[in-house]
């Protein structure tokens, strides 16, 4: 009798796939998370609607800034009076700049990223804007902030200002802020100074000794958070509270934005949401 081998059959069976996650609902009016290295989409929330931008606007003044030809971040910027009566008339926030002082480009980039300090920004639209008075100066700057946002693709962003405080035309979207923030990332100057908790200046007085500035303490709050690596908050009565952010994890990094959250806590929570669905979804 022949006894023949039994084979045994079976079909091998895959890993079950992974539930993909469940997207979050975020409070803020608009949002957006980007993949960095490929630029594909992770989240959206009107996206594309148009909203005020508070102090995010700045990261286009250091855009705009750290693109110069032949950029000295050692040139020194004196503090008019001009500056600090802008920051009165606004009631604007401010890095505590004193007039008179001399101050370097970089650290004029410190105040402005960290502390916000609308002064800060005036300072280096004064400093790289052409004209013959501080008013042509600033405007020119301003009008070099829209043609790098048309050459971004920022196709629903236009600026009135160096700081955010709007005029009435300063709006931008999630999504256009956020390929601002992809693309200025890759200044290490500008990642340096982003990922910076806290920076203390020390500035040339007009009698030529050294002034140590107060610490410069970064407005973003989620900075080190599981990875969190920038980029810049801004707040105000209409825009309410927004965030531009990065985060690196496991070697992969995501950008986003979100616009007129309620408060700095929801938009704290709304980041945070975004930030973990958008790494599950790399």
């Amino acid at each position: 009798m022949t006894t023949g081998a039994m084979i045994a059959t079976g079909v091998v069976g895959s890993a079950p796939a992974q539930a993909a996650p469940a997207k979050p609902t975020i409070t803020a009016k608009g949002g957006f998370v980007m993949n960095n290295a490929t630029g594909k989409t992770l989240f959206t929330k009107a996206a594309d609607t148009k909203r005020l931008t508070a102090s995010t606007t700045k990261i286009m003044t250091a855009k705009v800034v750290l693109s110069q030809s032949n950029l000295d971040l050692n040139a020194k910027v004196t503090i008019k009076k001009a500056y600090s009566d802008y920051i009165v008339a606004n009631g604007a926030s401010t890095a505590n700049l004193i007039v008179g002082d001399k101050v370097t480009v970089r650290q004029l980039l410190y105040g402005m990223m960290l502390k916000s300090g609308c002064e800060a920004a005036m300072a280096l639209a004064d400093k790289f804007g052409s004209g013959s008075t501080v008013s042509a100066r600033t405007k020119n700057f301003i009008a070099k902030m829209n043609t790098t946002a048309k050459s971004l693709g920022m196709t629903n962003t236009k600026f009135d200002s160096f700081d955010g405080i709007s005029k009435g035309a300063n709006a931008s979207t999630p999504r256009d802020l956020t390929k601002l923030a992809r693309n200025v990332m890759k200044n290490s100057t500008f990642k340096t100074i982003v990922a910076t908790k806290s920076y203390t200046a020390k500035t040339v007085t007009a009698s030529g000794s050294t002034r140590t500035m107060a610490a410069w303490n970064n407005t973003n709050e989620l900075l080190g958070w599981k990875g969190t690596i920038g980029i810049k908050t801004g707040s105000g009565t209409e825009a309410k509270y927004c965030l531009v952010f990065a985060a690196t994890r496991s070697g992969k990094t995501i950008v986003g934005t979100v616009l007129t959250a309620t408060n700095a806590t929801t938009r704290m929570a709304d980041v945070k949401k975004l930030m973990d669905y958008g790494f599950a979804t790399l």
